[in-house]
Formats: C-alpha cells, structure tokens, sequence
C-alpha cells in the first residue's frame, strides 16, 4: 500500500469511529433549524452535510484544514526554483489533515506522473467534438471517457465490502487528478493551437508541467499555475460544484461520473464561470472607453451604468464572504511581486478601490467586495493567456483536488444516499396558517 493510502486508512478508521460514537450519543441532538427563506432561497446558509477537507468562514474565507491561505503560502513546500506553494502539498493536506514535508510532495508528484494516462479514445471522443463546442463541454466529455478503466466499477462488480469502498475511490482519485492536466491541455491546443500537441515534461511538477503542456514555460506563468491551482482547489461541501459532485458520489457512482457532474455545475454563470464574465467585461470597458489607463472618474461611471443597465458588477459579491475573498487577495500579492506594471492588473486594482463603495451606497449589498474571479483573468492575459471562455477548465482542474479528496473520505466514513426532503408552496402555506 503506497504511503499516503496508508496514512489516509489509519486516519479515517480512526474517525470512522469517532463518527460513530458521536451518532450514538448525540444524533437526535438538533444542530439548525430551518427558515422559509430557506426553502426558497437555494437552502442558502442550512447545515446539512459535513464535509471534511476545509471550511469557509465569512469573515477569514476559506480554511484548508484549518490553514488560511496566508498560513499554507508560508507553509506548504515550493518548488526549488520558486515561491509558490505546490498543489501536491495542498491534496496531501486535504486527503491527510496533515502538513507534508518535501520528500513527501516529490513522492506525490512521481505518483502522478507515472499514473497519468491520456488514451485514444479519450482523444478520440475530443476530437469528435465541434470545435466550437465550448471547452467545459469538452471537459466533462472527457471526464467521463476516462471513467472506462475506472477502479471502483471493476471492484464493485466483483463484490467488495462496503467498508473498503474509499480503497478503488482513491484509485480512481489518483488517476484522474494526474490525466487532468493531459486532457485540459489536449482541449486547449486542439481548439486554440490548431491541433499541435505538446508532450508532458517528467522533470515539472503538476501545476508547472500543465504550463508547459499550455505552450508556456516561463517561470512566471509555472508558478502562476502553482499557486492558481492551489488556492481554487476546495472551498467546502455546500458550493454548487463540491455539493454536485458529493451528491453524485453518494448514489456509489465512481469519481468519474462524479467529479464530471461536478464540472457541469462548475460551468454556470454564477459559479466557476463567472472568472470569463469578469474578464469579459473589462475588455468591453476598456474598449467602450477607449483606452487601458482609465482614470477614477471614467472607472466610476462605468460601474455605474453596468449596475442602471439592470446588470451586476462580475466578480463581486458572495454567498458566504463578508471580507474581501483571500484568494483575490493571494493573486493580488502574486501580481504585486511579479507584474505589478500590467495595465491590465492596474485596471483591477482601481475596480478594487472604486465598486465596493458603489455598491455599498445601494445598500442592499451585504458584500461589496471581489471574489476569486475578480483577478485571476487579468493575470492570465498577461501572460498571453487571453482565451477566456477556457478560464473554467482552469478552474476545474484545481477544484477536481477537493472535491475527489473529499470523496474519499465520504466512501471511508460510509456517508449515505444523499436525499433531502422537499416540501410543496401548498405546504408551506398550511405551515404558516397553524403556525
């Protein structure tokens, strides 16, 4: 047994029986309740799940196992040559709840290597595929051919226990996260390279080896991948593509038909697809004032008649955050030490500075201020990274870290069929009368 599916058992065995204990002496206790709002607000806010890989906090935003996205910066391994956390660092402490040390992000990354597989008839069912398809469509497409070979199918067919279900998940789990990058590279050059494929380099890490697979090998871009695919990897259970896949997962389907149903949701315009909306609309901003040097006054009107035209302002706002999202932070610091002289980036510095106030002043905005989407385009395009509508593959690859993570674990703990109850207006309004 490879080391980190060792460590991986004792730790959910242990917590296994902890859960068990816990449900025995304390089930019935109640932890919520729940709102009307809530019932037709998107469950928005109801505790109904647990999920163990990170947590999100409305004030200090996302915590990895209990690290903030400063704390892991400062303490997960880099690369020799760089400064940017490594994303093999950040599934290990998902998967574990354990920081590692660099022999063991070296071991990870040689596993991944030697797993990652692309076959024919994966390419095969791309190249099928129009190529004006949008490269999400392709993504999943992909996901779930790669599913063919899966480990858990095999063992489920032949009769496992149910207590060893999370052993092929982890499997699965390992293959996929390390093909992840060889399809998404495949998508991009087939659709944007004219079909010119660029071989994996087995001397790079994950994230610097899917720079390279993009067509670009420059320091600046590898240790952008590293620290981008780190910090979107997992922003707990209740986000559209984490709850997707793990509803998914708990019917028994294998990370395969999970983690592409997660990507669908990942696709819409208000979750991962959202970093093409913002981008989007700088460029219509710069275009429609003519110029990539607006001043203050030119930011403002601008905003402003987004926000009469009926439309909201792309990359910001939150379900959950109160603060400015750590994340756009991070690459707010990444840019401040590598490309603080782009126009472009300037241009979301001044957004930074100019629409929370805006949107303050309506008073009806509980957060004004920019998520993960806000900057992650402009540092793309500065690195002739400008395809945007591929900006969520980019996205998907990362999170593909903690929502499979997370699905080991909910095969180790035996989570069940996820199935909540739902109720009619009809019952709603008997409800209110004789309450």
């Amino acid at each position: 047994m490879d080391k980190l599916k060792l460590i991986f058992k004792e730790k959910a065995t242990t917590l296994g029986k902890e859960v068990k204990a816990l449900l025995k002496e304390n089930g019935d206790k109640v932890v919520d309740q729940v709102a009307i709002r809530q019932l037709y607000g998107g469950m928005r806010g109801l505790k109904a799940m647990t999920y163990e890989t990170s947590a999100l906090d409305p004030i200090e935003g996302i915590r990895f196992r209990g690290f903030s996205i400063p704390e892991l910066r400062d303490k997960l391994p880099t690369a020799k040559d760089g400064n940017e956390p490594l994303p093999e660092g950040l599934f290990w402490l998902l998967l574990t709840g354990e920081l590692p040390e660099h022999e063991d992000v070296s071991w990870l990354t040689k596993q991944w290597q030697k797993r990652a597989n692309l076959p024919q008839y994966t390419k095969d069912v791309i190249d099928a595929m129009p190529k004006d398809s949008h490269p999400m469509t392709m993504f999943s497409m992909g996901i779930l051919s790669l599913g063919n070979n899966g480990e858990f199918k095999k063992k489920y067919a032949e009769g496992m226990s149910k207590y060893d279900y999370w052993d092929p998940t982890y499997e699965d789990t390992m293959n996929l996260i390390a093909t992840l990058p060889l399809l998404a590279a495949y998508i991009y050059n087939r659709k944007y390279n004219n079909g010119k494929q660029i071989d994996p380099d087995p001397n790079l890490d994950w994230g610097a080896n899917f720079a390279h697979m993009l067509g670009n090998d420059s320091k600046g871009f590898m240790e952008l991948m590293r620290i981008y695919l780190t910090i979107h990897s997992d922003h707990e259970g209740g986000n559209a593509s984490a709850h997707t896949t793990h509803l998914v997962n708990s019917t028994l389907s294998d990370a395969y038909f999970s983690l592409s149903a997660g990507i669908n949701a990942l696709a819409g315009p208000l979750h991962g697809l959202a970093n093409q909306e913002v981008i989007k609309w700088v460029f219509e901003m710069i275009e429609i004032l003519g110029t990539d040097e607006p001043t203050d006054d030119q930011v403002k009107k601008y905003i402003q008649d987004t926000l009469n035209s009926g439309r909201v302002i792309p990359g910001y706002g939150h379900a959950v955050l109160r603060r400015p999202d750590p994340r756009f932070i991070a690459q707010k610091r990444f840019a401040e030490r590598n490309i603080k002289d782009s126009k472009l980036v300037n241009i979301i510095w001044q957004l930074f500075e100019q629409v929370p106030p805006i949107l303050q002043s309506l008073g009806k905005v509980k957060n004004p201020w920019p998520n993960v989407d806000a900057h992650s385009g402009a540092l793309l395009v500065h690195y002739g990274f400008k395809e945007y509508e591929y900006y969520t593959v980019l996205f998907g690859v990362s999170r593909a870290l903690g929502v499979l993570a997370a699905s080991i674990w909910s095969r180790a703990l035996g989570l069940p069929l996820e199935r909540p109850k739902s109720v009619t207006s009809d019952w709603v309004k008997e409800f209110i009368r004789f309450h």
